[in-house]
């Protein structure tokens, strides 16, 4: 009598890429409005979201705005220094300051 073949399955483990924290640092060169439009255009977040992220940077120093691969994170945060200064503010310079930082 044949004896059968066992079955055997393969598995390959796949592995996610490592996600990576896009972070607003605070400053007092921008307005919040400044900061509302900027996330409006660069990340596609309501008015309302970006109003949330503009009062966590004034609050606390930093606001994580995306949680992305190393490669959009970096984009974004090259976006984001490009940006531009603040028109309403005389004193605005340039772009508000941004970094990246490995997600745990």
């Amino acid at each position: 009598m044949p004896v059968a073949e066992p079955v055997v399955e393969e598995r390959q483990a796949t592995r996610l890429a490592p996600r990576w924290h896009v972070i607003l640092l605070n400053d007092d060169d921008h307005t919040y409005e400044y900061v509302i439009e900027m996330l409006v255009k660069l990340f596609a977040k309501t008015p309302e979201r970006a109003f949330l992220h503009a009062c966590e940077v004034d609050a606390t120093g930093r606001s994580i705005l995306d949680t992305t691969t190393r490669e959009r994170a970096e984009l974004k945060v090259e976006q984001i220094h490009a940006f531009g200064k603040d028109h309403r503010l005389p004193r605005s310079k340039g772009s508000m300051s941004a970094e990246m930082e490995p997600a745990e």
